[in-house]
């Protein structure tokens, strides 16, 4: 099933990401990790497409595990940074074998000491989703950045380039993480004054540990509320607790934005599937499977 026909329905729905393993050695317990979260009965579940290559080669092989197995909506991503024009080719062949139709279309973040592009490589996420959209009947996904995208200095010239994006194509979008709901809002209110009219779904990570969180916001330039920054001050040094008040938190921000009429949400799971039933149970009566 397309991922587009899943968001017309007006019930809740969630979904997961899972990344694979860096090395191979990591296969069996990343299988392992999927195959619960899949037992959670979501809408679908994404699988990235890691910075490098490093550990792209095995995300066709989860997201048909995912998919033909495991009877589950999987959605592969595939990003400009990881690979050239040649190789997403292949990988789109290989996802036609498999009867996948979602991918999500991502610019990647680009290594350290690395040059890009290169020769024979996608520069910006739009020129790859033109060419996803070119070679087959793909239900194709893209990024958003609520917050701006940190490379963009103004925010109106994010939102421009996210309307070139979604005009090559694009069917919905997720969301960069999050911790404050009403910039989500605030997002959305001008996206649509833009005309950009896709469906968006909101990205939540549950931050589990203070170490987590500090990666997070150098990487992304994410803000963080000083009702969440209090948990962390509060709880970051104690794990068991810094998990149960991240799950908390990330479930009270589900619970707002299913009841101001946001039905589908996207958790970044980090592999972690006692993280995704805790939320699953705290949402049993809300999200129902």
């Amino acid at each position: 099933m397309k991922i587009k026909e899943i968001l017309k329905d007006k019930e809740p729905h969630i979904s997961f990401e899972v990344f694979p393993p860096k090395t191979d050695a990591g296969y069996e317990s990343v299988l392992s990790a999927t195959e619960k979260i899949a037992a959670l009965k979501p809408s679908f579940i994404s699988v990235t497409y890691g910075a490098g290559g490093g550990t792209s080669k095995n995300t066709v092989n989860i997201a048909s595990h995912i998919q033909n197995d495991l009877g589950v909506v999987s959605l592969a991503h595939l990003t400009c940074a990881s690979s050239t024009k040649d190789e997403v080719r292949q990988v789109i062949g290989k996802l036609k074998e498999e009867g996948i139709e979602n991918v999500l279309g991502l610019r990647g973040d680009i290594p350290d000491d690395v040059q890009f592009p290169v020769s024979n490589q996608y520069k910006y996420a739009y020129e790859l989703i033109q060419d996803i959209k070119s070679q087959g009947s793909f239900c194709v996904g893209a990024a958003c950045y609520p917050e701006g995208h940190v490379e963009t200095e103004h925010k109106k010239d994010d939102i421009e380039n996210l309307k070139n994006k979604v005009e090559c194509g694009v069917d919905f979008l997720t969301t960069q993480m999050f911790f404050d709901n009403n910039i989500l809002y605030n997002f959305l209110y001008r996206i649509r004054e833009k005309g950009i009219t896709v469906p968006v779904l909101p990205g939540i990570m549950p931050v589990t540990n203070s170490k987590q969180m500090k990666r997070i916001c150098s990487l992304s330039g994410t803000a963080l509320p000083e009702r969440f920054r209090a948990i962390v001050d509060r709880f970051g040094d104690d794990p068991k607790a810094m998990q149960q008040a991240g799950i908390a938190y990330a479930t009270d921000q589900i619970i707002d934005l299913i009841a101001n009429g946001i039905n589908n949400i996207h958790i970044y799971s980090m592999n972690k599937p006692e993280v995704a039933e805790a939320i699953m149970y705290n949402l049993s009566e809300i999200v129902k499977v």
